[in-house]
């Protein structure tokens, strides 16, 4: 681990100050907003759709609860490699940002599991409304998951090129824009680990009303 010269401080990140307002945590927010509003509306269609065939809801695989606990696992890694990165810690935010990579790579492997245990019960996309629904919703959130992968992939290239020469560590701990980056890139892993949340707990919401009714 290469560490900083205590002499030599840090510029001075002034869009910290702002990150309420810097462009990049706008168009984030816009994001993250469309997407809530996009679950929120499929949702709430699954349970009207659902209501409105007299349906019951497909029983949720146990994978889908193991999944809850992989991506909160990879959120946590992934506060622990933005701590390491404030840290000037080369070794632990490496080790961090792989272990996310690897427990995002873990999540989208079972994730397919559990389809296949849902093709295997002759449960498929097109078996009825509320089927069709649980595929799309979940296929959805597990294609913003992809999406983050490549930022994510980008992060660590960019670690194991510049942190070899103690020069080199000194910059690229010290670019503001980087740590601004990391720290976006953090929310969204977690708006991915609430998002799931939301929707394991919605589905087994409705399992339960409807078992109870």
């Amino acid at each position: 681990m290469y560490e900083r010269p205590h002499e030599i401080e840090r510029p001075v990140d002034e869009s910290q100050d702002n990150f309420a307002f810097h462009p990049k945590n706008i168009y984030l927010s816009l994001l993250l907003f469309s997407l809530s509003m996009l679950f929120l509306a499929m949702t709430a269609a699954f349970v009207y759709t659902r209501i409105q065939s007299d349906l019951p809801p497909i029983r949720l695989p146990i994978l889908f609860l193991a999944n809850t606990v992989i991506l909160l696992a990879s959120s946590y890694t992934m506060v622990r490699a933005r701590k390491a990165y404030l840290a000037d810690d080369t070794g632990g935010y490496q080790r961090m940002l792989w272990f996310t990579f690897y427990l995002s790579l873990l999540f989208m492997v079972m994730q397919g599991i559990a389809w296949y245990q849902l093709f295997n019960q002759q449960i498929y996309i097109t078996s009825d409304n509320s089927a069709g629904y649980l595929y799309v919703i979940s296929a959805l959130h597990f294609a913003h998951v992809i999406g983050g992968l490549p930022f994510l992939g980008l992060f660590l290239y960019r670690a194991r090129k510049y942190m070899r020469e103690p020069v080199s560590v000194l910059v690229y701990f010290s670019d503001p824009d980087k740590r601004l980056n990391l720290r976006l890139l953090t929310i969204y892993w977690h708006f991915l680990d609430a998002l799931w949340i939301y929707l394991v707990v919605f589905f087994l919401i409705n399992q339960l009303v409807w078992d109870y009714l």
